[in-house]
């Protein structure tokens, strides 16, 4: 009988979660959240799920794992080791679980991403490893969610539980893991192909197989950034066996209801692109486009448990954004108001300059302005406009201060981050230009000088 292996993305967290099968039953790894989707391909497979694997606590989403073996029946198998609140089939080191008689399932214990970390080998003619937070395309899962007090330990452990897979495995094991896909968990940049991989390739081209263990670790060590700032809830989350994500439309909200929000201090979020955004939008809106990773960076900034009112262009706009916060432990929006800004508010609209890069070259020739880079640090260490300001976006809502006064030019890489805050930043009345453009490629062209950065706090 045929194994069939089905990705589930979730391009904005940069994670996937699969559904296994062999034509009857099927286990599931890692699901998030909305477990409707997970339950929709079953259906249309006609198959039942039986298991769920978890291969770790999860610190960048909140798991569906408890919520779709609740609702299966399904057996919810768990490191053993892992302090829990809920019962689940414990599982450790070495453990074999017959899903079916062609589905057969062994644990690994790869610590590194965390202690309890634990990989799932599908054995039989055409293996895989369902590698979670361990060995990822070109990369590894990073070792310091758990706190820097663990860092140096976990990292030494990803070291061993990579070459681990790769000493175990055959070449041609299908290498299947969770993150790696633009999640910050992963420690570096996949990059090249992430379609796909196995054991063999990962030998050829992931650095942790040709490193020596100390090289290994002082470049991942140095290569760490900011991750977002919800993480720290979603161990304690998953810890507790969440339930599923609750998508019942939100409450609608008037004109009068989004003034009292936004005079209540609220975040009201304008999820249209920065194009839209900046042609009008209510003052003192923030816009977080859902075309980016929306989720990521709201859930960074936003202090936790602000209420938060979705402003989009559509019901279906608006739902799948909701979707994307439950995925982070954002589980209902306080109200929702959908069709164009003139119609949630009596207000004058307000508009946001955009700008290129060519433009701030001619501007700097015949004023002073304020350029605030607001990339990561590694990324400011690569390159930054000589003089610029640099606050990490995810930094900027706790340091506003720290932003001049004055007219401020506002950039990031290619200027969905540089939307955000210059959203942020012209609601306290400054006076901002967004560069809406792509700073590898245009910002030496235009003749601003480039110089490398130093290290900076992330």
């Amino acid at each position: 009988m045929t194994t069939t292996i089905v990705p589930i993305e979730t391009p904005t967290l940069g994670d996937r979660s699969y559904l296994v099968h062999d034509g009857r039953v099927a286990f599931v790894v890692d699901p998030q959240r909305d477990i409707d989707r997970v339950l929709r391909l079953a259906e249309d497979a006609g198959v039942r799920i039986t298991h769920v694997f978890e291969t770790h606590i999860h610190n960048d989403y909140v798991t569906g794992g408890y919520a779709l073996a609740q609702h299966t029946g399904a057996a919810y198998l768990v490191n053993a080791d892992d302090d829990v609140s809920f019962d689940r089939t414990p599982v450790r080191d070495g453990d074999v679980v017959e899903v079916s008689p062609t589905l057969r399932v062994r644990a690994l214990h790869t610590p590194g991403h965390t202690f309890t970390h634990l990989s799932y080998v599908l054995e039989g003619e055409d293996p895989a490893v369902f590698s979670g937070g361990s060995l990822l395309f070109g990369s590894t899962g990073r070792p310091d969610l758990l706190g820097e007090a663990h860092t140096h330990e976990l990292v030494r452990h990803q070291y061993g539980s990579a070459r681990r897979l790769a000493a175990e495995l055959s070449d041609d094991t299908q290498v299947m893991p969770t993150h790696g896909f633009g999640s910050f968990c992963a420690a570096t940049s996949a990059g090249g192909d992430t379609t796909a991989s196995t054991i063999g390739r990962e030998r050829r081209v992931n650095p942790v197989m040709s490193q020596d263990e100390e090289d290994y670790v002082a470049a991942t060590l140095a290569g760490l950034d900011a991750y977002p700032a919800y993480y720290v809830h979603m161990g304690p989350a998953n810890a507790a066996g969440p339930t599923a994500a609750d998508l019942s439309e939100p409450a609608r909200a008037d004109k009068d209801e989004l003034r009292r929000r936004l005079e209540a201090g609220e975040w009201l979020v304008d999820l249209r692109n920065r194009t839209a955004f900046a042609a009008g939008h209510v003052p003192g809106t923030f816009n977080f486009g859902s075309d980016g990773q929306f989720a990521t960076y709201l859930g960074w900034l936003i202090p936790w448990g602000t209420p938060v009112t979705l402003l989009g262009e559509s019901p279906e706009q608006v739902a799948d954004a909701q979707r994307e916060l439950t995925r982070i432990g954002i589980d209902r929006p306080a109200a929702a108001a959908t069709g164009r800004p003139a119609e949630w508010t009596d207000q004058p609209l307000g508009t946001l300059p955009r700008a290129t890069f060519a433009d701030l070259a001619q501007v700097r020739h015949h004023r002073t302005v304020t350029v605030l880079d607001v990339r990561r640090a590694s990324e400011w260490r690569d390159g930054h406009l000589e003089g610029a300001v640099h606050i990490p976006l995810h930094d900027l809502v706790t340091r506003m201060d720290d932003v001049p006064d004055g007219e401020v030019w506002i950039h990031c890489a290619s200027g969905y981050r540089a939307s955000i805050a210059a959203s942020l930043v012209g609601a306290t009345g400054r006076l901002v230009v967004a560069v809406d453009d792509s700073f590898d490629r245009s910002a030496a062209a235009a003749g601003l000088p480039v110089v490398d950065g130093v290290p900076a706090q992330a």
